[in-house]
């Protein structure tokens, strides 16, 4: 008699479930980035190459990437930041919004600040790490010794000092989140500075954190090198809501930008990637005259918001993928999927490509459709034609609803 074999449950790998179920929904994913990097070489050689440079000591810079809504400009931010993490570089994701606009550099810093993982971290947060510089350590005296020499101002060296002196909870908890964004009011500062040294405090410049906040990228990008990291890549997604502010506030949101875009020796080691949409230039800086605006309120002074528009009207476009690319992304696919359910999809990557063609133009809703017929098939062995439309197209002008509808009520 044969020995009773006992049924064990299928062994789902959680992992790849969590990217079929990302790549579903839409949302993006680190994890998706992390195995789905091998579309676009040509554009991620040359993002390769510039990360090398950064880690070999070149100047700060950045680039621009634009591609049309669903085409893939998330997934490829994800993909950087795998891949800066995999050179042992710090990385902070931000997405612009109405309350991160990116003509308040100071608001900027504070979401920037919030949203910054070290590598093999997967949760942001860093100045923890702070809580062990000891005020005579090497690292305390050349931050100290930054602070007080190659900043505008002199705030920083203050605020640095009385953190590493004080013992005090609450003083210690205000000047962390003040390095957190939380900007303190020169008067506090200089109140807790005399507490602790018993000697009053002489600004060079008093700080303003509207036209300063600059001293704070400064101080962290050198913070960054000097605690033995190759770099900081700050990567900006939803740039184009830049195109929703007014004429003034736009201008200097490029004059912003610049701080990350353009060469510059301010910032240390720090690498920026802006994403924006592929109809940014025709939307805004051609419909809303945005050279024009530049001749008008900055005669004579055009830099370096001229340099910034030429370059989001030059940044490369995320294009479609080559037939190649995106087989090579279906038979990835079938993998996850295979792996995710615990199962043997009977299907080719021909078969699978066909399929997608009613899925809309776009790459998001293309893998959408591969996924539901992937679906249909596990689950009943067959499936029928489904269609996915295509994701609505992002708009600049203010979503108003109209008098009719604001008269039947919120709810109708």
């Amino acid at each position: 008699m044969n020995p009773r074999v006992e049924e064990t449950a299928p062994s789902f790998d959680m992992e790849a479930r969590h990217i079929i179920e990302a790549l579903r929904s839409g949302i993006p994913s680190r994890a998706v980035g992390a195995y789905f990097s091998g579309a676009r070489p040509r554009l991620m050689r040359e993002i390769t190459e510039r990360l090398d440079g950064i880690k070999k000591g070149g100047k700060s810079g950045g680039m621009v990437i634009s591609g049309k809504y669903g085409e893939g400009k998330t997934h490829l931010l994800n993909t950087v930041f795998t891949l800066a993490h995999e050179n042992h570089m710090v990385v902070s994701y931000l997405s612009l919004s109405k309350e991160t606009p990116m003509d308040k550099l100071y608001l900027i810093y504070q979401k920037i600040i919030a949203n910054t993982y070290l590598p093999q971290h997967q949760q942001p947060g860093f100045l923890h790490t702070l809580e062990n510089m000891t005020q005579n350590s090497p690292l305390a005296s050349e931050m100290i010794a930054f602070a007080a020499k190659q900043l505008e101002t002199d705030k920083l060296y203050y605020l640095l000092r009385a953190y590493l002196n004080t013992e005090d909870a609450e003083e210690k908890f205000l000047l962390q989140a003040d390095l957190e964004g939380d900007f303190m009011a020169n008067a506090p500062l200089k109140k807790i500075y005399r507490r602790i040294f018993n000697h009053p405090v002489k600004y060079n410049v008093n700080f303003s954190k509207t036209k300063h906040c600059q001293d704070y990228f400064a101080f962290m990008s050198h913070l960054f090198t000097q605690m033995g990291y190759q770099g900081w890549v700050i990567l900006v997604d939803e740039a184009e809501l830049i195109g929703r502010l007014g004429k003034k506030a736009r201008l200097n949101a490029y004059r912003n930008m610049a701080r990350f875009l353009l060469p510059n020796t301010e910032m240390e080691s720090v690498f920026s990637v802006f994403a924006l949409s592929a109809s940014y230039i025709e939307d805004v800086i051609e419909a809303k005259h945005d050279y024009e605006n530049l001749a008008e309120l900055f005669p004579g002074e055009p830099e370096p918001m001229h340099t910034v528009l030429d370059l989001l009207r030059k940044a490369p476009q995320l294009h479609p993928l080559t037939r190649t690319e995106f087989q090579e992304v279906l038979e990835k696919l079938k993998e996850f999927h295979r792996r995710a359910y615990h199962w043997e999809p009977q299907v080719s990557v021909d078969t699978l490509e066909k399929i997608t063609q009613s899925g809309g133009y776009l790459l998001r809703t293309k893998i959408r459709a591969a996924i539901e017929y992937l679906d249909q098939i596990y689950q009943y062995g067959d499936c029928s034609n489904t269609v996915i439309t295509d994701l609505a197209e992002e708009s600049y002008g203010e979503e108003i609803p109209s008098l009719e509808v604001l008269k039947e009520g919120p709810y109708q």
